[in-house]
């Protein structure tokens, strides 16, 4: 895999850590030290993937991220957050600007690596979700609104099938619960986040008989829930 990744982070060593590997990986890489360069190198050099830092002088992280996502030519471009920072609530934060994966610092150059391909990978299987695809033996018809385990066909609520969708065209991103009631129940929704739980649940007990792919969809403590590539 190869692609043009932008590396924001406001430590020279870190970003010469992240460029080595990501290099040595088959990657071009683009690098700064603060979010308005950022903003510019995307718009002149558009890159695949950002990887992110939180903690940035001037503009931050999350107003980088949010300025990259309320605009139609770069709101497609995937985000990779890092932070030092313990607390959930950032990473939250980061998640509901749009990010699509974070990592907390210090963090494993191979870990990255993985997680770059991962959402470079998400990010390139759009086009199916007007088809069908399978996940070992799960599998969504998109076209004909049918989910099959195996040679079964799965019975599934409307939102049970919304939020399986997001799950399997999206593998190995974290959505908060927040962000799961406004992709699949809308805008318009204000009711309890642990109607997310209760749905997962659901879907779960359905997926029991292969508990390969039922234990796929995992719970990120203090975040939300993501599935995990199988």
């Amino acid at each position: 895999m190869s692609g043009k990744i932008l590396i924001v982070d406001d430590e020279l060593s870190i970003r010469e850590l992240i460029k080595f590997n990501l290099e040595k990986a088959g990657f071009s890489v683009l690098e700064c030290g603060d979010g308005a360069e950022a903003l510019q190198l995307v718009k002149t050099q558009k890159p695949e993937l950002l990887v992110l830092d939180l903690m940035l002088p001037g503009l931050d992280g999350i107003e980088v991220c949010r300025n990259l996502k309320s605009h139609r030519d770069t709101s497609g471009i995937p985000i990779i957050m890092l932070t030092a920072k313990s607390d959930e609530i950032d990473k939250v934060i980061g998640l509901e600007m749009g990010a699509d994966d974070y990592l907390t610092k210090p963090f494993s150059p191979r870990e990255l690596i993985a997680r770059v391909k991962a959402v470079l990978r998400r990010s390139q299987m759009t086009s199916a979700q007007e088809g069908e695809l399978a996940i070992g033996k799960l599998r969504m018809n998109f076209s004909r609104y049918e989910v099959f385990l195996g040679n079964e066909k799965l019975e599934l609520t409307p939102k049970e099938y919304e939020l399986l969708k997001l799950f399997v065209t999206n593998t190995g991103r974290v959505f908060s619960r927040e962000k799961l009631l406004e992709k699949v129940w809308g805008y318009e929704y204000f009711g309890d986040t642990r109607t997310v739980d209760v749905h997962v649940r659901h879907i779960r007990a359905k997926l029991e008989q292969d508990p390969e792919i039922a234990d796929a969809i995992e719970t990120v403590r203090g975040v939300g829930y993501r599935m995990r590539e199988i």
